[in-house]
């Protein structure tokens, strides 16, 4: 039974060529081997598993191969790389910095580097990890390091370059290595499939190249693992039992109900979730990721950033299609409170519950918010189903007993506030006449509320809907009449706009609050404002807001035809004088004279 290798090491690069994701260092390196430019040290960092390591062993079997190829590859088969291949050559040193950080191990180093090589034209070390090095040693090392015998060559690897120290930063020729990008690792785990007559699915390897974080040996590692479990047949449904991965469907699913409103089919899509085992946190981040995608898919131009396989890719396009713009953007902000209030949360289910129902609630109320005049039609509907007006004329029943006073006057708020509640179909018992004895019970005839509209106005703004949404606790709600057309100054609505950018300065809405200070807004009619935006971005952030601003602004202009538009305009470039030159100088286009008398004086301008 042969010994199993790990793929990480059986499909270890040996060339440039099949370096993966890396052609920006690869092709230097050629270069500088072609042009003989090479440095005396390099400095290969970057993440963990993107190849700096098999990079620097590649070079170093590179120039010392006797019998390189048209583009600058080793041939495999000279003297002096079939004895690095079999790990024999004296010309190859690697010292792990991890385990030999001491003063005496680079001492020991520069011993070494003082024989000339016995075969080949150079002596290479590669330190891996050097930032693990001490203080004392990186100081004994920087002499040689800067200048070696003209046949060493040092090659330092690190995860961390802002460890080294700056001295050894300036003796090395830095490369940066990036992390792999998804569709590179996926299509190199596809030919060692194929390599390895190993069935696999497309989008099965896109989650694991996901997964890695832009690490192949990551990748590699979570392949074999899989190949294992699945005996050679690795599925897109394997992977995400195995990698304990959220599978897409649940979210494109989540999507579905949340547009429609569906919190019931919502919450069980969540308890279902949790009873697999995944965690609330990881569901609302993913949730998150997932809405950030319909977000980039909206646009062609930048579906290019979707990195999945081209299956889910086209359902994200397809979803995208079908969801406002303005529903994705408020459910990210509510899925963004949630990831923040997670961890402080005594009851975490309940504060992921809690934001599916609010996103569940944003088309009601981004519909409401988009038609401004309809404000009391829409009460007026919700007062006729908890009034049951269509009913025959409710009765009550004036006590037997009733207190000898003038009862006292109706208090319309109190009375909103029960109809809110929904404990009754009826209005609740009035006294209704003055009396100086009891009296038996008697029936009196309430009469229908013939003039809704008036009604109406005790119940507070379906608009507010959108700061629940936000998760905002106002003040108590302001009971104006939902048809208020009066008319107010531009002196009143600037004091509005100005408490309203303080307030969401005071809140930690920055970007609101340079929005609405940057500029003055604009009443281009008597209930119609105007606000100049510099870009499409500022434009989201203010339709995104636009909900909490009218219910600020409307009751308070008790105006309810009120409404916002943004008016996107050129940024105008301020030139701003800094140095005492050109302050100077914008004096003398004032004033000409002021260098008649500098020269007359002999001043400085910059004294």
């Amino acid at each position: 039974m042969e010994n199993f290798i790990v793929s990480a090491r059986k499909y270890r690069p040996a060339t440039f060529e099949t370096v993966v994701g890396q052609h920006h260092i690869t092709g230097t390196l050629k270069n500088a081997i072609k042009n003989n430019q090479l440095a005396q040290a390099f400095l290969f960092c970057g993440p963990r598993g993107v190849g700096k390591t098999t990079c620097a062993r590649i070079l170093a079997k590179t120039i010392n191969c006797t019998n390189l190829t048209e583009d600058q590859e080793a041939c495999g088969k000279c003297d002096s790389c079939v004895s690095f291949q079999t790990g024999h050559s004296f010309n190859f040193h690697e010292l792990d910095a991890a385990s030999n950080n001491s003063v005496d191990d680079i001492r020991s180093l520069i011993e070494q580097v003082r024989i000339p090589p016995q075969a080949g034209k150079y002596k290479i070390y590669i330190i891996d990890e050097v930032h693990m090095l001490s203080a004392n040693a990186f100081n004994a090392f920087l002499k040689t390091l800067e200048e070696p015998p003209s046949y060493a060559i040092f090659i330092l690897a690190t995860t961390e370059k802002h460890k080294i120290l700056p001295t050894i930063l300036s003796r090395c020729q830095i490369f940066d290595f990036n992390r792999i990008q998804v569709d590179d690792i996926s299509g190199h785990l596809n030919k060692i499939a194929q390599r390895e007559n190993i069935s696999v699915e497309a989008d099965g390897l896109h989650i694991i190249a996901q997964k890695a974080d832009g690490g192949l040996r990551d990748a590699l590692s979570m392949f074999d693992q899989i190949v294992s479990y699945t005996n050679k047949n690795l599925t897109y449904k394997s992977v995400i039992d195995n990698l304990n991965i959220l599978d897409y469907d649940y979210y494109f699913k989540l999507t579905q109900h949340l547009t429609s409103a569906d919190v019931s089919n919502a919450l069980i899509l969540f308890d279902e979730i949790l009873n697999n085992g995944f965690d609330g946190n990881n569901f609302i981040n993913g949730l998150a990721g997932h809405l950030r995608n319909l977000l980039v898919a909206k646009d062609p131009q930048t579906t290019k950033l979707l990195e999945v396989s081209e299956n889910i890719k086209q359902k994200y396009i397809s979803q995208s299609q079908q969801t406002p713009v303005s529903f994705i953007l408020t459910a990210l902000n509510l899925a963004n409170q949630c990831d923040l209030n997670y961890k402080n949360s005594k009851n975490q289910r309940l504060q992921v519950e809690l934001s599916l129902i609010k996103m569940c609630h944003i088309p009601s109320v981004l519909q409401l918010a988009q038609q401004p005049n309809n404000n009391s039609t829409t009460d007026t509907d919700q007062i006729k189903k908890k009034t049951n007006l269509s009913s025959p004329e409710p009765t009550i029943t004036a006590s037997a007993e009733v207190p000898n006073k003038v009862s006292e006057p109706i208090k319309l708020p109190e009375v909103a506030k029960q109809l809110q509640q929904d404990s009754a179909s009826t209005l609740p018992s009035i006294p209704v006449a003055k009396t100086t004895s009891p009296a038996p019970a008697t029936k009196i005839a309430l009469k229908p509320l013939t003039d809704i509209k008036k009604v109406a106005t005790l119940i507070p703004s379906l608009n507010d809907i959108g700061r629940v949404a936000e998760g905002e606790e106002g003040d108590e709600p302001k009971y104006i009449s939902g048809d208020a057309r009066e008319a107010f100054t531009y002196e009143q609505l600037l004091a509005l706009w100005t408490q309203y950018a303080n307030k969401a300065k005071d809140d930690g809405k920055i970007n609101i609050y340079t929005l609405l200070s940057s500029s003055d807004p604009i009443l281009d009619s008597p209930e119609e404002i105007t606000v100049h935006v510099e870009h499409k971005l500022q434009e989201g952030l203010l339709q995104e807001e636009m909900i909490d601003f009218l219910n600020f602004l409307r009751p308070n202009l008790r105006n309810f035809n009120v409404s916002i538009k943004a008016k996107q305009v050129a940024r105008t470039v301020v030139n701003r004088l800094y140095t005492n030159t050109e302050k100077y100088q914008y004096l003398i286009e004032k004033n000409p004279k002021l260098e008649e008398m500098r020269k007359r004086f002999n001043l400085d301008v910059n004294s």
